[in-house]
C-alpha cells in the first residue's frame, strides 16, 4: 500500500455512507472548492465511464486543452485517481489538500475525502476542463456536489453495487441520473431500454436536453476504423486504441461528448487512437508474466471488470478473436466477495475457456467456491490461488489467449507486482 492511501485509511471511516451532507460540509469547511473548477464534464454509469473519461480526456488535449481528470478506483498508487492539467498529482500537493481536510475537523469518508482533494487541486491548478468520473451511483455520490457541470453523461447502466443501488435497473438508472442538471446537455450511452426509459424521464423533470446513443447519434466499427454518426455529420475515425468491440460505444459516447465541446473532428480523432486506460483489456508484453506468455507464442491480456455486464464485454471481446485466430483460451478469474459470481460466469458461460480461479489482497470470494460457481455454469474450472501459479498452468496446458479478469484490484496486484508494465 503507498504512503498516501495507508494514511486515507488510517485517517478516515471505511464504510461508503452515500450521502451528500458530510461532503457539502466539507467543501464548505474549504472554501467550495467545487465552484471554482475549469468547465466539468461530469460522467456516470456502471461499465465503461471510466473508458469515455480517458477517451474525453485524450480528445481535449489532442486539442491543446489542459485537462483535469478524477477517477477511480487506483490500480497501483493513489495519484493515479487526480491528473491536474494531464500530471499526475504530486505527493506535496496531495498531502498538503490532505492537510487541509483534516484541518477542517468535518468527519468525512475515504472517497468524500479523496473527492474534496482533488476538487481543492483542480481549483488550485489552471485547466482548460475537468473530467469528473462518479464514484458509485451518482445522485448521492461525493462528486455530485458539483452544481453547475458544463455536461452530463451516462455510460452504460446495469447492476452492481447492489447493496447500495438496489436490484432494479429502472432505480439504479435513476440513481444514475441524478448528476442531471437543469439547462446541462445530458448525453447517453447505449442503454437497455429500461434504463434509457428511466434517464429520460428524469432528464425531462430536471429540464436537462437529452442526446442519446441509438437515436440522436450511433457509433459502429467500419473497415478497420469506427464511424460516428450525428442527425448533422458523419465521421470517419480511427479505431480506438482500446481493445475490444465494447470500446467502440465508449469512444462514441466520448466523441459525442466532444462534440457537445466543440473540439475538431481531427482532435476526436487522436483521441481515441491514442486513448490509454490501463486494465481495461490490456495487452501485457512486458515483465515476467508478459514474457512467460510471450515465450509460450500465448496473448495476454488484463481486465478489472467485475461484473455480468463487464463479463459479456469479455465475452465479445474472446469471441471477437476467437474468430480471427482461434486459440485455446485460458481464464484466470479473481472476483470480491459480494460480487454477482453466478451473473459473471453465466457471461462467459459460450467462452470455451478453461478457467483458474486466484485470491488477492482484500475481501475476495475463496478460490475453492469460485471454481464450484464457474463449474456450475458449464466452464471447466480449477482453484489454483495464485496469478503466476494460474498462468504457468495455462501455458502449460496449451492455452494459446489468456485473460486474467475480475477485479480491478487483482489487476492493481497484476500490474504493481509487475515493474516492468507501470506505469503504463
Amino acid at each position: 500500500m503507498d504512503p498516501v492511501s495507508a494514511r486515507l485509511m488510517a485517517r478516515h471511516p471505511q464504510r461508503i455512507d452515500l450521502s451528500l451532507e458530510r461532503m457539502s460540509a466539507l467543501c464548505r469547511a474549504l472554501g467550495d472548492p467545487q465552484d471554482a473548477l475549469p468547465p466539468v464534464v461530469h460522467v456516470a454509469g456502471t461499465n465503461g465511464k471510466g473508458s469515455t473519461v480517458a477517451f474525453v480526456r485524450a480528445m481535449a488535449e489532442a486539442a491543446g486543452l489542459r485537462v483535469h481528470a478524477y477517477t477511480s478506483p487506483h490500480l497501483v498508487r493513489f495519484h493515479e485517481r487526480i491528473r491536474l492539467a494531464g500530471t499526475l498529482i504530486d505527493e506535496a500537493t496531495l498531502n498538503a489538500a490532505l492537510d487541509r481536510i483534516e484541518a477542517t475537523g468535518v468527519e468525512a469518508t475515504l472517497f468524500e475525502s479523496t473527492t474534496a482533494a482533488a476538487f481543492l487541486a483542480m481549483a488550485e491548478t489552471p485547466a482548460d476542463l475537468a473530467v469528473i468520473e462518479v464514484g458509485l451511483g451518482g445522485r448521492l455520490d461525493a462528486t455530485n456536489v458539483l452544481a453547475r457541470p458544463l455536461v452530463t453523461a451516462v455510460a452504460p447502466v446495469d447492476l452492481d453495487h447492489a447493496e447500495f443501488l438496489g436490484t432494479d435497473l429502472a432505480g439504479v438508472a435513476v440513481e444514475k441520473a441524478g448528476i442531471f442538471k437543469p439547462g446541462a446537455p445530458a448525453i447517453l450511452g447505449r442503454q437497455s431500454e429500461i434504463a434509457h426509459g428511466a434517464l429520460l424521464a428524469r432528464a425531462a423533470a430536471v429540464g436537462a436536453p437529452v442526446t442519446a446513443m441509438g437515436t440522436d447519434f450511433d457509433a459502429w466499427a467500419e473497415r478497420g476504423g469506427m464511424v460516428l454518426q450525428t442527425s448533422e455529420r458523419l465521421l470517419d475515425l480511427p479505431a480506438p486504441r482500446l481493445a475490444g468491440p465494447h470500446q467502440i460505444d465508449n469512444a462514441g459516447l466520448a466523441a459525442a461528448i466532444a462534440l457537445e465541446l466543440g473540439l475538431p473532428e481531427a482532435a476526436i480523432a487522436r483521441g481515441i487512437g491514442t486513448a490509454d486506460w490501463p486494465a481495461r483489456m490490456q495487452r501485457l508484453t512486458a515483465g515476467p508474466f508478459g514474457r512467460a506468455a510471450g515465450r509460450a507464442g500465448a496473448e495476454l491480456w488484463l481486465d478489472g471488470g467485475h461484473n455480468p455486464h463487464a463479463a459479456a464485454a469479455v465475452a465479445a471481446f474472446l469471441a471477437e478473436r476467437q474468430a480471427r485466430d482461434p486459440r485455446p483460451t485460458a481464464l484466470i478469474v479473481g472476483v470480491l466477495a459480494h460480487k454477482d459470481h453466478a451473473g459473471f460466469f453465466e457471461a462467459l458461460r459460450g467462452s470455451n475457456a478453461q478457467v483458474f480461479t486466484v485470491g488477492f489482497d482484500g475481501a475476495c470470494a475463496p478460490p475453492e467456491a469460485l471454481a464450484a460457481v464457474a463449474v456450475g455454469h458449464g466452464l471447466g474450472a480449477v482453484a489454483v490461488g495464485e496469478v503466476g501459479v494460474a498462468l504457468d498452468r495455462a501455458l502449460a496446458l496449451g492455452a494459446g489467449r489468456v485473460v486474467i479478469c475480475g477485479s480491478l484490484y487483482l489487476a492493481g496486484e497484476v500490474l504493481g507486482a509487475d515493474p516492468e508494465t507501470w506505469p503504463v
